[in-house]
C-alpha cells in the first residue's frame, strides 16, 4: 500500500510533476462533451501533435535517475498510476451519462467524442496498466486488471508478462513486429495471436499444476467477469447506443496499444543459438528513444530497452541509453505511431535503421534470410 507522504515529502512533488500532465486531459474531454463541433479533435490533437511540437521544443532527456532510489522516494510517481483507474474510470461513464441524456450532440459527435476519449484511455489508460501490472502490491496489479477492463483488452496481462517478455525479439512473440511488416498487416496478427498464445500460456502454468483451464484461478474468468461489468454498466446507462459508445473507446484505446507495439521491437531479432534458444534480452533488443514532453506523457514506456533489461524498476528509475547500446529512434512514440500508418513513410524511415542495427550489433550475421518474417533461423 502507497503511504501518504509527511510534510518533507511533499517537497518531492515537484520533479514528479511533469507525468501528472495526463490530468490536464481530462477538463478538455469535458469541453469536447458540452460543445461537440472543433473541439472534438482536442484529445487527438493534445496527445499526438502537442506532445510532439513539445519533444521538438524541449529536446532531449538524457539524465538517468539512480535505480537503487528507495520506494519511499518515489510517492508522488507511484501516486499518478494509482489514481488514474478511478478517474478514467469515473470520466468516461459520466460523460457517457451526460451525452446521452442531452440532445445537443449529433450520433457522429457522440461516436467522435467517445473515439477521442478511447486515445486517452488508451495513451494513458493502458500504459499506466502496464506500469501497474508489473508491480507487486495487489492493489496495482488489481488497478491493471480494471483499466484493461475499461478497453475489452484484459488478456494483455498474460500476454505480456508471459510471453511478450519471455520471447520478444523472437518468432514466438506475436507482438514483436517482423521486418518488413506493415502495420495493416500487423494489427489483425496480433489482435488474433496474443489471444491465443496469452489464453495458451494461462493453459500451460495451470496445466504444470494439474489443474484444467476451467479452473477459477485462471484469471480470464477474472478478465471476462470485469469486461462484462463494464458492458453491463454501459448498456444499463445507454442501452445498445451506449455499449457502441464504450466499445468505440475501447477500439480506440487497445488501436493505440498495438500502434506503440508495433514501433518499440519493429525488425529486430534476438540471435538464435541453435536447438530454438535464443540469447537474452538486452537493451539492443528495443527501440529507445531520449524525448523529454513524450516520456512525460508516457511515463518513460520509451526507455524501453531498459524495461525489458529490467522489467521490475519503476517507471522514474528507468535508464535509457546511448546508440552502442541500444538503437534509437528518430522521433517520439506520437511521431513514429503518426509515420507507422503509412507503410511507405515507415519503411522508408525504420528499414535502413533496422539494417544499420545488424550491421552494428551482429556484423557476423552475414545472411539474414533465415531470420524472414520473423521464422526460426534453423530448425529446432
Amino acid at each position: 500500500m502507497t503511504s501518504i507522504p509527511s510534510a518533507s515529502g511533499f517537497a518531492k512533488l515537484g520533479p514528479a510533476l511533469p507525468f501528472w500532465l495526463s490530468l490536464g486531459l481530462i477538463p478538455f474531454a469535458w469541453i469536447a462533451a458540452a460543445y461537440g463541433g472543433w473541439t472534438l479533435l482536442f484529445m487527438p490533437v493534445l496527445t499526438w501533435y502537442l506532445f510532439s511540437f513539445l519533444d521538438l521544443l524541449i529536446g532531449l532527456n538524457k539524465d538517468n535517475a539512480d535505480p537503487q532510489t528507495a520506494e519511499a522516494e518515489l510517492f508522488w510517481y507511484k501516486a499518478i498510476t494509482i489514481i488514474w483507474a478511478p478517474v478514467q474510470i469515473l470520466t468516461m461513464l459520466s460523460i457517457m451519462i451526460y451525452v446521452v441524456n442531452t440532445d445537443h450532440l449529433a450520433g457522429w459527435e457522440e461516436w467522435a467524442l467517445f473515439a477521442g476519449i478511447g486515445v486517452i484511455s488508451g495513451t494513458i489508460g493502458i500504459n499506466y496498466s502496464h506500469e501497474l501490472m508489473h508491480q507487486k502490491p495487489k492493489l496495482e496489479r488489481w488497478l491493471a486488471d480494471i483499466l484493461l477492463a475499461s478497453v475489452l483488452y484484459s488478456h494483455f496481462r498474460s500476454e505480456h508478462l508471459l510471453v511478450h517478455h519471455r520471447y520478444v525479439a523472437t518468432p514466438k512473440d506475436p507482438v514483436t513486429a517482423r521486418y518488413n511488416e506493415h502495420f495493416w498487416r500487423f494489427f489483425p496478427r496480433v489482435l488474433k495471436e496474443s489471444l491465443v498464445s496469452s489464453f495458451e500460456a494461462e493453459k500451460a502454468m495451470l496445466a504444470r499444476k494439474n489443474k484444467p483451464w476451467t479452473d477459477l484461478s485462471n484469471p480470464f474468468w477474472r478478465y471476462w467477469a470485469l469486461q462484462l461489468g463494464f458492458i453491463t454498466v454501459a448498456a444499463a446507462i445507454g442501452g445498445w447506443w451506449g455499449v457502441i459508445l464504450f466499445a468505440t473507446q475501447a477500439f480506440w484505446a487497445f488501436f493505440q496499444l498495438e500502434l506503440v507495439n508495433y514501433i518499440e521491437h519493429y525488425g529486430l531479432t534476438r540471435k538464435h543459438l541453435g536447438d530454438g534458444k535464443y540469447e537474452h534480452v538486452l537493451p539492443r533488443h528495443s527501440w529507445n528513444t531520449s524525448f523529454r514532453a513524450s516520456n512525460w506523457l508516457l511515463i518513460n514506456l520509451q526507455r524501453h530497452s531498459d524495461h525489458h533489461y529490467k522489467p521490475d524498476r519503476r517507471f522514474p528509475l528507468l535508464q535509457t541509453y546511448e546508440e552502442n547500446d541500444a538503437p534509437q529512434l528518430p522521433y517520439g512514440y506520437p511521431v513514429m505511431t503518426m509515420v507507422a500508418v503509412s507503410p511507405t513513410l515507415w519503411r522508408r524511415m525504420m528499414n535502413p535503421r533496422v539494417q544499420a542495427w545488424r550491421a552494428r550489433y551482429y556484423p557476423e550475421i552475414e545472411d539474414w534470410t533465415p531470420y524472414k518474417n520473423g521464422t526460426n533461423p534453423m530448425p529446432r
